[in-house]
């Protein structure tokens, strides 16, 4: 059956997804790009943005692995699709990731200000939903069918559909460093109340991985 999913999402050890004052030439934040050290040494990784037979391997990489497998669509917030604010000036901007994005299925992305859907080399499509996360939701299960919709960020997304018990899957990935200020991702939310349980966890030399299932 399809769920919804939230993969290799990496917060620091005080629990902030991103640090502060993000900006084009620091998309995460002060310091934010130290959360995935864990993640860009990986084979995975590499494999992801053109590379071959790159990387590490080990507990890590399968973690990478298993978040990139067996999705239908994805579904992002705004700041995850890039840095520009409000109206969209023109359509120039078309993501971080280059010519071919990391995604090949479709991407939702939320937004208050609509933009025509466009389609990039090896499949990925993005499409910008202006009726809110339920709406995102709705027609990422359709475009998914019996695939996995996985929730990409940034923290304020992921936060939602926690809060609304929309989660099957929880993955965080807790790295090694400590941001002090910045977007905070599980304050005031009590996932033991919302039924979400620690099904598994292994530490690496990089990072500790958690995974919380909901019942």
């Amino acid at each position: 059956m399809s769920k919804v999913r939230v993969n290799a999402f990496t917060i620091s050890l005080d629990g902030y997804g991103a640090g502060s004052s993000q900006t084009l030439d620091k998309p995460m934040g002060e310091r934010g790009e130290q959360l995935h050290g864990w993640m860009v040494t990986t084979r995975t990784f590499h494999t992801m943005f053109g590379g071959r037979d790159e990387g590490t391997t080990g507990v890590d990489d399968d973690f990478a692995k298993r978040s990139m497998a067996g999705l239908g669509a994805w579904i992002l917030g705004r700041n995850m699709f890039g840095p520009v604010r409000g109206p969209w000036p023109d359509e120039s901007w078309q993501g971080w990731w280059g010519e071919e994005p990391p995604y090949h299925v479709p991407v939702f992305v939320l937004t208050h200000h609509a933009r025509k859907s466009f389609e990039m080399k090896g499949g990925t499509t993005f499409h910008f939903v202006t009726g809110g996360p339920d709406e995102a939701m709705r027609r990422a299960k359709e475009a998914a069918g019996a695939k996995d919709i996985r929730v990409g960020g940034g923290v304020a997304t992921v936060r939602h559909y926690l809060e609304a018990g929309a989660i099957d899957e929880l993955h965080l990935v807790v790295s090694p460093v400590v941001l002090g200020k910045g977007e905070h991702l599980l304050r005031g939310i009590d996932l033991p109340k919302l039924g979400y349980r620690v099904s598994e966890h292994a530490a690496t030399e990089k990072a500790t991985h958690v995974v919380f299932t909901r019942s």
